[in-house]
């Protein structure tokens, strides 16, 4: 077998990157997509065909989404997410700071993408994006408020030896 054949029979992995932005009273930035019945954190797919990595992805999606062009902080999450209807996808959380009243009035979003955006506060954040979001969320938070390393995740929860914890 060469090379190339080796290559294409290997499985395909989908990969996506968000940004977890705050404000000064700690409310979560949400954006409401045009395509799904649940808000998202600002972010999108990983452009690996142009050599594109995570981080980068996150700032690209996040300037095309709501305008902002901001260096992102620390990865504060990555999860292996499963789905019966798409390969793997790896999902990067990474964080996009505290924006101060200038940078919230500056937000203008992807009209083709988005609907709107708001700050909210995490229990009505848990009650407006799907469960593996609300999971990622939580723990890049719980990761943030802690100042250690990433959270490691699968399908939204620690995997058994991660962190201490059992899935």
């Amino acid at each position: 077998m060469d090379y190339a054949s080796y290559l294409a029979g290997l499985p395909r992995v989908l990969a996506g990157a968000g940004a977890v932005f705050r404000d000064a009273e700690g409310r979560i930035l949400l954006v409401e997509p045009n395509y799904r019945d649940t808000w998202i954190l600002p972010g999108g797919t990983v452009e690996s065909d142009a050599g594109e990595s995570p981080r980068q992805a996150a700032r690209r999606e996040t300037a095309e989404e709501i305008g902002l062009d901001i260096e992102l902080g620390a990865l504060l999450a990555v999860d292996w997410v499963r789905s019966k209807d798409r390969p793997p996808l790896v999902s990067y959380l990474f964080d996009g700071g505290v924006l101060n009243a200038a940078q919230l009035a500056a937000i203008r979003l992807q009209e083709s993408e988005l609907l709107s955006w708001r700050m909210v506060d995490w229990d009505e954040a848990q009650t407006l994006v799907n469960r593996g979001m609300a999971l990622r969320i939580g723990a890049a938070l719980q990761a943030l408020a802690a100042g250690h390393g990433p959270a490691e995740l699968e399908d939204g929860v620690p995997p058994l030896g991660a962190h201490g914890t059992a899935k």
